[in-house]
């Protein structure tokens, strides 16, 4: 895909997670673990590249080699979260337990406004299905 916004990651291999391009210009973020590094790593990225977003994206997060979600990071999540730009973004979030999906819930739950459009999976299969709808299902 052409005229991709730039990615804007630094690999860092004590942050517990990963970034790449998908070919619909969105990202996978791929989650590892989660401590206060990985927290703030995260945050900075994710906030660097809300600026300026301003087209549709579709976006996965891994999140099944995640055992529990801190309140940081709930509390990091809602604020990126509540930030206009997310109304772009359609989120597909895959889990492998019912506390990291209540855990992501309750992000979507707090978040003012409702940020980005997500969805909750326990299969990938899924989740890209979801993200393969068409972006005007967004709007």
């Amino acid at each position: 895909m052409t005229d991709q916004k730039q990615l804007h990651f630094t690999p860092d291999p004590d942050a517990g997670y990963t970034v790449a391009r998908r070919e619909d210009g969105g990202m996978n973020v791929t989650f590892t673990h989660i401590n206060e590094h990985t927290l703030e790593h995260w945050r900075d990225f994710s906030a660097e590249h809300l600026l300026g977003s301003d087209r549709l994206t579709r976006n996965l997060y891994d999140l099944r080699r995640v055992e529990r979600i801190s309140e940081r990071a709930l509390k990091y999540a809602v604020e990126l979260n509540s930030d206009p730009s997310t109304r772009n973004i359609r989120l597909a979030v895959v889990v492998a337990d019912d506390m990291v999906r209540v855990a992501v819930q309750k992000i979507a739950d707090l978040t003012p406004g409702g940020g980005a459009r997500m969805a909750i999976f326990t299969e990938l299969g899924e989740a890209e299905a979801w993200l393969a709808r068409p972006m005007e299902s967004m709007i």
